[in-house]
């Protein structure tokens, strides 16, 4: 039945795997593991071995955030959520099967698993909202360890903020990953990214914020949860020092320069 007309398909492998053929080039997928399908992808499997596996599936437009009444009668169509597209665009095939490690697959299964849930409950006027908070953390998650090949102690931390950048985090838990000393660590950091490992952190936490006041309707303090603030009252201090504006009024503009371009 794969791939599904019109629709981007996510299947995660919690054991077994398989091998075959995507759009003529060979693959193989290995729990853990997950596939990415488009819906003019071409598909052949020859051979499986004990396959589990979820899947989740959904449509393009479904990227599209909310549209706003106020700019309905004025622009085109509404923001698109941008993380992990890529992983859906066939200019390599490779893309369909992004590296997961051994670290982030209990959060992948823990964030597909609430949310089949969410679909099936749909317990509020807001489980659409929630189901596209965790297709914004599935997809960014995906992209960043596609992107991050290497296995350097820059890369073991930023897997690990990636991962669990919605919980508390110190500066002893991103030394003991690197295990290196905070002064090494932030050296390297430097280098890499240009701040600080919690100064990425924290960076890291703001952009995932922004997104989903981008393309959600979420309520402040459900986001600042989701990003790994306390409360919304730290989310609002921090986001106004770093970006020079409020979140709501953050969500206003870039909504509606979002849909401009």
């Amino acid at each position: 039945m794969l791939p599904y007309p019109e629709r981007y398909t996510l299947i995660l492998f919690t054991s077994g795997g398989m091998s075959g053929t995507l759009n003529e080039r060979p693959i193989s997928i290995a729990a853990p593991g997950i596939l990415c399908l488009a819906g003019d992808d071409e598909i052949e499997v020859t051979e499986k071995q004990n396959v589990a596996a979820q899947s989740f599936r959904f449509h393009p437009d479904f990227l599209n955030t909310i549209t706003l009444s106020e700019t309905r009668d004025y622009f085109p169509s509404s923001p698109r959520i941008q993380a992990g597209r890529s992983l859906f665009q066939r200019e390599d095939s490779y893309t369909a099967v992004p590296r997961i490690t051994e670290k982030a697959f209990p959060r992948l299964f823990e964030w597909f698993f609430i949310l089949g849930m969410e679909v099936q409950a749909q317990s509020d006027a807001r489980w659409v909202c929630r189901i596209k908070k965790y297709l914004i953390q599935i997809l960014g998650l995906l992209e960043d360890l596609n992107r991050n090949g290497e296995h350097s102690p820059v890369d073991l931390v930023l897997e690990y903020i990636h991962t669990n950048y919605s919980r508390k985090i110190s500066l002893e838990d991103l030394t003991s990953c690197a295990h290196l000393n905070r002064v090494t660590l932030n050296k390297l950091f430097q280098e890499r990214c240009g701040h600080t490992a919690m100064g990425y952190l924290l960076s890291y936490r703001l952009k995932v914020a922004s997104e989903l006041l981008t393309h959600t309707g979420m309520k402040l303090d459900e986001i600042a949860h989701a990003a790994g603030f306390e409360y919304d009252t730290h989310l609002i201090k921090q986001f106004t020092a770093k970006k020079g504006i409020s979140p709501t009024k953050y969500r206003n503009i870039s909504r509606q320069f979002s849909t401009v371009q």
